[in-house]
């Protein structure tokens, strides 16, 4: 199995102190949720000051049981070293996904805590490359 860019799913990073925004865009799915997974891991490996990483879903157009599980999996990296995850943005398909399966409670949303998009010198955008498909 050859893997070849896919157009259906990347991951952009923002960052600034104590803090991460991945923002996904596209379809979080079977052939797409390891990315995920892969990007945040890279983020938490990288940065010990890490206190918070944001998923920004705003642009999520899809998400199947593999992107849940995903979802879960970072959320159980964050746990591990301490840091908190929230979902922004969320689509109403995966807040309606969060809700059914109940795991709404596993990711803070808490709007007032979440630094400004584009949060002036201290914030730094990195372009990820898109998500292999096979």
């Amino acid at each position: 199995m050859t893997a070849l860019p896919s157009p259906f799913f990347t991951v952009t990073a923002e960052e600034g102190r104590g803090w991460v925004r991945l923002r996904l865009t596209g379809d979080l799915d079977y052939d797409t949720s390891h990315e995920l997974v892969a990007r945040a891991v890279e983020r938490l490996a990288d940065r010990a000051d890490l206190r918070d990483l944001y998923l920004d879903c705003a642009q999520l157009r899809l998400c199947d049981s593999m992107g849940v599980s995903a979802l879960l999996q970072v959320h159980r990296d964050t746990t591990a070293r301490s840091v908190c995850l929230h979902v922004e943005d969320a689509p109403p398909f995966l807040d309606r996904i969060m809700r059914i399966t109940g795991i709404q409670h596993l990711f803070a949303q808490q709007e007032d805590q979440r630094p400004a998009r584009g949060a002036g010198e201290e914030a730094a955008s990195t372009e990820q490359r898109p998500s292999p498909a096979p």
